[in-house]
């Protein structure tokens, strides 16, 4: 009887990634479902009634909250980002009168499309209609817009945690230390790789190999890099680069796959934890 079940092919290894990457990018981002319904080429919906407007210190409050939480997806200008849509052209915010649309996405979340509740107090979502909707306003009076109507991330935007608490979650609760040191494989890696790129690595790292360590009937053990497994085989490179295989009814075997222990802490993680994470990762120079 073999020790793991979980059988997955390059692949489904590929995909995960692609799955994976997605989803954290969805966990870290604002709303990206209250653009649903945006059609980017289309103009821009609603439009109709009194322009509102909002106290400037609240749209200041709004702003500094969103470009630390929702910038990642959206854009520092709500304007689109790396891979979220427009929140200015968005036809729920344009429906949106007093708050209440966008405050039900952001408290409820959208399950069915993988975004989570976020736990926001009264005055933070007020904070964030005055600057979704004050951006909205100020882009449909002509302002500025960047190439294509979208914004990439500035690597500032995500340097809003405290290193500090970073590695006191990397060295304890998050379990890093356990698999990586700051003067070993994480050595230099903020010169290696900076924002969207960094924290893409740090949530889900790409090309992570899995290794495998089988035992024979015999009860030797054999360990090397997982080169294939499915239902009925286990295969891997062993440290000589030799491929080797076996039956998988005939050994057992036990999987180390560094990308899905990254997978695992999704459920985990808090907006602090991957913000001070973050911010320690970038002290690795």
């Amino acid at each position: 009887m073999r020790e793991s079940k979980w059988a997955i092919t390059d692949m489904d290894l590929n995909r995960l990634v692609s799955y994976s990457r997605l989803a954290t990018i969805v966990f870290l981002s604002f709303a990206s479902a209250l653009s649903q319904e945006t059609s980017h080429g289309a103009p821009r919906p609603g439009g109709v009634g009194t322009k509102k407007t909002y106290p400037a210190s609240l749209v200041q409050q709004g702003a500094v909250l969103f470009r630390q939480d929702c910038s990642f997806c959206h854009g520092r200008e709500a304007t689109g980002g790396e891979s979220g849509p427009d929140l200015t052209r968005s036809k729920l915010v344009a429906a949106d009168v007093s708050g209440e649309k966008i405050a039900a996405v952001v408290r409820n979340g959208r399950p069915d499309k993988g975004m989570p509740p976020f736990d926001r107090t009264d005055q933070q979502i007020a904070s964030l209609v005055a600057f979704i909707h004050t951006q909205r306003g100020a882009l449909a009076q002509g302002g500025r817009r960047g190439a294509g109507g979208r914004k990439g991330v500035d690597p500032e935007d995500l340097q809003t945690g405290n290193a500090t608490a970073g590695k006191k979650y990397f060295d304890g609760a998050g379990g890093c230390a356990a698999c990586h040191s700051p003067t070993g494989d994480l050595a230099g890696i903020a010169s290696r790789y900076r924002g969207l790129e960094l924290e893409e690595r740090m949530l889900y790292p790409q090309h992570a190999d899995s290794k495998v360590t089988v035992t024979l009937p015999s009860g030797q053990e054999i360990s090397g890099t997982l080169a294939y497994l499915d239902e009925f085989t286990v295969g891997l490179k062993n440290p000589k680069g030799v491929y080797q295989s076996w039956r998988t009814r005939d050994v057992k075997y036990k999987l180390d796959a560094p990308a899905q222990a990254h997978a695992d802490l999704f459920s985990k993680y808090t907006d602090d934890d991957v913000h001070n994470l973050m911010a320690y990762l970038q002290t690795l120079k």
